[in-house]
């Protein structure tokens, strides 16, 4: 059953608590969104169905490569699946792709979180492919769900975050497709309308 409470792309995302294991500590722990914000930084929740599954270690893996990027943004990474914190700490030690996966692994197991964030499964009791971006201001910026055979790509992840990070800064501009970092942006406007072609080649 879902829960009533969803968060929805624009609104400011209630907080939220979970048990860790933290990699790079070799040890469990605890994350809240609350302390994120605090630590002025943005949050990505990416969620995954399960621990000792085939197409989420290959996942784990792409974001572990992006994670320097996605810190030197300003991002605190919480990988999360509805297994508990002892899987999480087993797997990674064991999983060969995963040996390079340095950002928080949350566990999820009554689903609360994946809830709240609209992919959770009952029928399975499992998290689909949902990637989160939430700014430091608690505001939900980014939402992509993917059904379970699908594997993302995360330099498209930090990608994101990039254009994110561009327009809170920027707040007056807009991101075309495909932007990145020195880009042309568009200011939208009256001028604009009929005009982007134009706008994009001056």
């Amino acid at each position: 059953m879902q829960s009533p409470l969803i968060a929805s792309v624009g609104t400011i995302v209630p907080d939220f608590e979970m048990e860790t294991y933290e990699p790079s500590q070799g040890d469990f722990g605890t994350v809240s969104l609350a302390n994120i914000k605090k630590a002025g930084k943005w949050t990505i929740l990416v969620f995954y169905p399960a621990d000792f599954t085939f197409v989420c270690p290959t996942e784990l893996a792409d974001l572990a490569d992006q994670q320097a990027k996605l810190a030197e943004l300003g991002a605190h990474v919480i990988a999360v699946s509805t297994d508990t914190k002892f899987a999480h700490m087993v797997w990674r030690n064991t999983e060969g792709l995963l040996k390079n996966v340095n950002y928080t692994l949350g566990a999820d197991p009554t689903g609360t979180v994946s809830r709240l964030f609209g992919v959770y499964d009952a029928a399975t009791g499992l998290a689909l492919r949902g990637t989160f971006i939430i700014n430091p201001e608690g505001k939900l910026v980014t939402s992509e769900v993917n059904f379970y055979n699908v594997g993302r790509d995360a330099t498209e992840l930090v990608r994101k975050m990039e254009a994110n990070v561009h327009l809170m800064a920027n707040p007056s501009e807009a991101c075309p497709a495909k932007w990145t970092p020195g880009a042309k942006t568009l200011t939208p406007g009256k001028d604009l309308v009929g005009n982007v072609a134009a706008a994009l080649a001056a």
